[in-house]
């Protein structure tokens, strides 16, 4: 046996301490363990024991001091504790450190501690083999002192007692339960050995969930049965602080019969309905995910369509404020949403230059219009045609006719993006707004209206080449693209140009309903109204105009001349549209609406740019109108980013803190409850009692606020620059603050005797500074209160004693600054959050690195733990945070929901809330559940989301036949179309899916791309569902078969036995009453949602057709559902054109379909006319009883009558 040598001469520092005295050598003949025992007669720990209570006696980690006096950044040779850990000692005491048995064991065995690596709680480096070589000789030990029988039994008795104690161990012993965790916890730190010692993973990191016993007198590897951790989920809860987000636009929305007092606003991903008049958040429309770009309500006010940024429109009801419709068609934000007159049809236009026109009665998408080359800013229907004009910031206008769906005007008169366009006086004038300060005025004709009405119209050439266009010079020489002149519908001829005060482009571009007042507004806080005036005033002013000319060429011209004067007087754009005035707002502008009220008041409602709502009114008939601010939307957030939060000791208070205010919010209500006006906020915390609160600002001061009266107490000059982080003392006696001054400055509360009254009040007076060579960023109290870190702007994190404020440790490794930080609850971690994306989590006894997280995809802005537990939560400019594992370096969740840079987040005091602020104006409150979180459930549906997302940005034809840029479904690709096609492509190859020749190709427009003349369904995402439905097609087709069948046979029984038998019922018949069997495929079919119906047929293989077609045939016959079946009918025989007129067995079926179907059709024809004439008819009936016009007509007639009154009102005065 060699002789044993020191701990301390295996890795002896270069000034070692004294050496100790080399233990007693016994014989050979006296077994080691017991040689072991006699020379450390101390009990386990007792031949230790005077070696680390001298040790201890050592004072902490000084600063070594040069000759100038000066502390160094570096510490000195360590002494004391430290001095053992480099000599390869650890205190008992201290978590993951080697306990006295191992370090006594290593004396006896040095040439088994030759590859000790040093590093923390590990006995043998990264590998495996140096530990195992320790068991063996511990082993060796036992089987000396007690046999290798022997050893074997107490191996087996050790294992048993190990799992008895794991499970059986009382509470008093057992590891302290972290918050967010779910049954076993399976720590390394609770394990215990035989020994009693904490144990750690030799070789392999803590996360592992198999844990070494430390205790190597037993030698046997302990486990904690392989149970995984468990974590409990966080949810968002709720969205407040914001009054409405900047990408959409506002509306008048028409409430309880009231119209201009309601008002829908885009929040995120949520649409706001407001109350002006209380300014109360009365109705929250719920979204998804995605961020809301546009809203428009449907003309009978019952609805509103609402556009996302992923290219969704979603339909939800004022009534219920619930979305039952959505259409999925677009691949980009929409920009653009436009009702028709009667609400029946939808146009959208999206960043990917498509504008899609929907079915909103039917719930299905009609068409896609391709042609502009860039994004869509403006659709809009026209009345009396059927029409439709769209612009883009292609600079182009392009006209389409949606009868042929194609585009048969295109004008390029602007050369800048088109931004916005309205059309004003009865549809005969359009006015565009684009890049410059200048608004176009177009002038159209309906080439209908100029033609005889009794020439009959030219009959178009089917032949002509599709890229013959008519490109001509317009009068005001700019360029007019039409198509060959046969296909001409209008003409656009420039009326002039209105100049507007702003030099900016046109933001937004709008006319009120009644289409008299035009706005627009650019980029500042200005609002440009015009007024366009009615045919008679337009006639009153050349009136005017004709009698001032008359008059001045009288004056001038000779009185023979008198009887020959002629006088022309030219209108211009300017008399016809006049400036009223300008609404000054009190921030940028960016999006506005108008109404007109009953009383001739026009009211206008903005959204502001710092997350305000405000609403203007003013009389526009009056010479010189006067406007005012009526109402305004304040309390419901901040006018700038937040930038601190804090949570108040009950978790029922929530701090936010911006440039110019404070608020306080209730979490459970989510209400403001308190406002106070500060200067740049930049941290902040709420003082011991939750009476006060403390804000650190951008200008380097102290803000002392009290929260029952709101006031401020008192104003402190702290640091020279900003005052970038404070932190609470774990005594709650005081805080440190750290600023841009390189300065650590630390405070102590107070209370002084208040200048305006009796009573004292809360102060803060200064007590020490610990001055820095770099500025300061970030500063956190360890829980003892005995160190304090601080982050710098050279990238390191600097650990001080608090005591003495002497350097400690250096955490070096960020390439960029470090930003955040935070220490756990029991002082042994340190993570960091840096501008170079990394977290670092450190330990805090030796500044050693555990690990090095690439934590988010932009800099890590916030970094906080849970209390009592090693979680932590980051926050980040790549607008998610993200839950973390300290012990585990795993990643367990991550909180999307923001859509832009996360600033601050706060975590509650119980752990169950977070708190977060972005730059997208919102707060959100994400809440914990009791939900368990599994790590490989997550992975696994992240990585489907991925997937999911990498298939949405493919290109491929959804359905087979399909050509590049043609699209057949006016729906988006997602997973479960990706499933759909590929059921779609097996029944094409078993030969169900027929070409249609002419269906999917869709109708080509000269000079245009293809647009699609298919109508299609728009529930994509509900693939699942319309399986379903076409499953039930089959089965119920099955089963007439069946029945069918079976009917048959009983006929010809009954036939045999020459009476009649009784026939067994189906039990699905049954249930729906004992309805036929025809009777109940037709059940299903009128059980189809309108639009999953096509999907459905499309997905049916074609030896279904035929059973279907005979049963449509009955089904019309009957006159039964005559709408739906041809619905279904046309839309059969175009996708099984080819196999239908192939099959010569459905030649007469289809001959009978189609005399049945024509004479049906045009019987329901006849009816719906005759219902129109009763109701035409019905009308003038109460017209005549009532004297009263109703209808469309009611209001024209009436101001007829009221200009007619004037009229002789006049007549009469200048009688008199």
């Amino acid at each position: 046996m060699p002789a044993p040598l020191a701990l301390a001469e295996s890795r002896a520092p270069p000034a070692a301490p004294p050496a100790r005295s080399a233990p007693p050598s016994f014989p050979a003949s006296v077994p080691p363990l017991t040689a072991f025992r006699r020379s450390h007669p101390g009990g386990r720990h007792g031949g230790l024991s005077s070696s680390w209570k001298a040790a201890e006696r050592h004072p902490r980690t000084t600063l070594a001091r040069s000759s100038a006096g000066k502390a160094s950044q570096s510490p000195r040779r360590l002494e004391g504790p430290a001095a053992g850990a480099l000599a390869g000692e650890t205190p008992p005491s201290a978590p993951g450190r080697r306990s006295p048995i191992r370090a006594r064991f290593l004396r006896h065995f040095p040439q088994k501690a030759k590859g000790t690596s040093g590093g923390r709680g590990s006995l043998s480096g990264p590998g495996r083999g140096g530990f195992e070589g320790r068991v063996q000789s511990v082993r060796s030990l036992v089987e000396a002192e007690v046999g290798t029988v022997g050893a074997r039994r107490l191996s087996a008795f050790v294992l048993l007692l190990g799992f008895v104690w794991s499970w059986l161990r009382p509470s008093w012993c057992q590891p302290q339960a972290r918050q967010g965790d779910l049954g076993p916890v399976s720590r390394v730190e609770g394990h215990l050995g035989l020994c009693g010692s904490p144990t750690s993973v030799p070789g392999k990191p803590a996360a592992d969930t198999r844990s070494w016993c430390s205790c190597l007198t037993c030698g046997i590897r302990c486990s904690n049965m392989g149970l995984t951790r468990q974590y409990l989920r966080y949810v968002a809860s709720a969205v407040f602080g914001l009054i409405g987000s900047q990408k959409g636009n506002i509306v008048f929305v028409t409430l309880r019969g009231e119209k201009g007092r309601y008002v829908a606003v885009p929040a995120c991903e949520h649409v706001f309905i407001w109350d002006l008049r209380k300014g109360e958040k009365i109705l929250i429309l719920q979204g998804l995910k995605h961020e809301v770009t546009f809203l428009c309500p449907s003309p009978d006010g019952l609805h509103l369509a609402v556009g996302y940024e992923d290219g969704s429109i979603r339909i939800f009801s004022l009534l219920s404020g619930e979305g039952n419709v959505t259409f999925n068609g677009h691949k980009a934000a929409i920009t653009s949403l436009k009702y028709d007159q009667l609400g029946g049809r939808l146009a959208s236009g999206s960043k990917d230059t498509d504008i899609i026109v929907w079915d909103v009665i039917n719930e299905s998408g009609l068409y896609r219009l391709k042609g502009h080359k860039d994004a869509v800013t403006q659709a809009l229907f026209l009345r009396d045609k059927n029409l439709l004009v769209t612009s883009g910031k292609d600079t182009m206008v392009k006209w389409w006719d949606l009868d042929t769906q194609h585009c048969f005007k295109t004008m390029v008169g602007h050369r800048t993006e088109v931004w916005g366009l309205v059309l004003v006086s009865e549809e005969k004038r359009l006015i565009t707004g684009a890049s410059d300060s200048e608004l176009r005025a177009w002038d159209i004709a309906y080439l209908q209206e100029m033609e005889d009405p009794e020439e009959p119209e030219p009959k178009k050439v089917k032949g002509s080449s599709p890229g013959i266009q008519d490109t001509r010079e317009a009068e005001d020489g700019t360029l007019e693209m039409d198509e060959a002149p046969e296909d001409r519908i209008l003409t656009c001829r420039k009326a002039g140009s209105i100049m507007r005060e702003g030099r900016d482009r046109v933001v937004n571009l709008a006319v009120d309903r009644t289409g008299r007042i035009l706005a627009c507004h650019g980029t500042d806080s200005v609002l440009e109204v015009f007024r366009i005036l009615s045919k008679e005033e337009i006639q009153k002013k050349i009136d005017k105009k004709m009698k001032k000319a008359k008059k001045k060429a009288k004056l001038n011209s000779c009185k023979e001349e008198e009887e020959d004067l002629e006088v022309n007087v030219e209108m211009t754009l300017q008399d016809e549209i006049q400036r009223v005035t300008n609404i000054k707002t009190s921030a940028k502008i960016k999006s506005f609406d108008l109404i007109h009220t009953p009383q001739g008041e026009l009211k206008a409602v903005f959204l502001l740019q710092n997350n305000l709502v405000e609403l203007y009114s003013l009389n526009p008939s009056m010479s010189t109108p006067q406007t005012v601010r009526t109402n305004r939307i304040t309390i419901g957030g901040h006018r700038s980013d937040v930038r601190t939060l804090s949570f108040s000791s009950d978790n029922i208070a929530v701090l936010s803190a911006a440039a110019d205010s404070i608020k306080i919010w209730n979490r459970s209500t989510l209400q403001c409850i308190r406002t106070m006006t500060c200067e740049y906020a930049l941290c902040s915390f709420f003082v011991p009692g939750d009476r006060q609160v403390v804000i650190g600002t951008k200008t380097g001061k102290l803000q002392l606020y009290d929260l029952a009266s709101g006031n401020l107490l008192e104003t402190i000059d702290a640091h020279d620059g900003a005052l970038w982080s404070l932190s609470l003392s774990p005594d709650q006696r005081g805080f440190v603050t750290g600023g841009a001054d390189k300065s650590v400055k630390f405070w102590d509360f107070e209370l002084v005797k208040d200048e305006n009254s009796t009573q004292k009040r809360l102060s803060v007076k200064q007590t020490r500074t610990l001055q820095l060579d770099e500025e300061v960023l970030c500063v956190s109290y360890s829980p003892n209160q005995k160190l304090l870190a601080v982050s710098l702007l050279d990238c390191t994190v600097k650990i001080f004693y608090v005591d003495t404020l002497k350097f400690f440790l250096s955490l070096y490794g960020h390439k960029l600054p470090v930003i955040c930080m935070d220490i756990s609850y029991d002082g042994a971690l340190i993570a960091t959050g840096s501008a170079d994306r990394n977290v670092k989590i450190w330990g805090l006894d030796f500044g050693d690195c555990h690990k090095s997280l690439f934590a988010h995809d932009d800099s890590v802005m916030y970094l906080k733990f849970v209390p009592k537990s090693h979680l932590f939560f980051t926050a980040g400019k790549d607008h998610k945070i993200k839950q973390w594992d300290a012990d585990k370096f795993e990643h367990i969740q991550t909180l999307e929901g923001h859509h832009q840079e996360i600033w601050c987040l706060a975590v509650s005091p119980s752990g169950d809330y977070i708190v977060s602020s972005s730059h997208d104006k919102s707060l959100r409150l994400w809440e914990r559940t009791r939900e368990p979180l599994i790590l490989e459930e997550e992975r696994e549906m992240q990585r489907e989301a991925e997937y999911e997302e990498s298939v949405a940005k493919e290109d491929q034809p959804v359905v087979p036949g399909e050509t590049q840029g043609d699209k057949y479904f006016t729906g988006k690709k997602t997973i479960e179309t990706v499933k759909a096609t590929g059921q779609v492509k097996e029944a094409a190859a078993s030969g169900a899916l027929g070409h249609s020749g002419r269906g999917e190709g869709g109708v080509r427009m000269r000079g245009e791309p293809v647009a699609v003349e298919a109508s299609v369904t728009l529930h994509q995402p509900d693939a699942r569902r319309v399986f379903s439905r076409a499953e039930r097609i089959m089965e119920a087709i099955e089963l007439y078969r069946e029945e069918t069948a079976k009917m048959r046979e009983h006929k010809a029984i009954c036939k045999a036995a020459g009476k009649e038998v009784p026939l067994p019922i189906n039990p699905i018949l049954m249930a729906y009453g004992s309805i036929s069997p025809s009777a109940y495929v037709l059940e299903i079919f009128k059980g189809i949602k309108s639009s999953e119906l096509e999907e459905s047929l499309l997905v049916l293989p074609f030896s279904y057709i035929p059973d279907i077609l005979k049963l449509f045939n009955e089904f019309i016959q009957l006159g039964s559902d005559v709408e739906l079946l041809c619905r279904c009918l046309f839309f059969l025989l175009r996708i099984h054109f080819g196999q239908i007129t192939s099959n010569e067995m459905l030649v007469p079926v289809i001959e009978k379909l189609k005399e049945t179907t024509i004479s049906k059709v045009s019987q329901v024809r006849d009816v719906i006319g005759f219902n129109l004439a009763g109701l035409d008819y019905l009308k003038r009936e109460c017209e005549a009883k009532s004297e009263v016009m109703f209808f469309a007509d009611a209001t024209s007639h009436l101001e007829e009558k009221k200009r007619k009154k004037k009229k002789r009102e006049k007549l009469i005065l200048t009688l008199t």
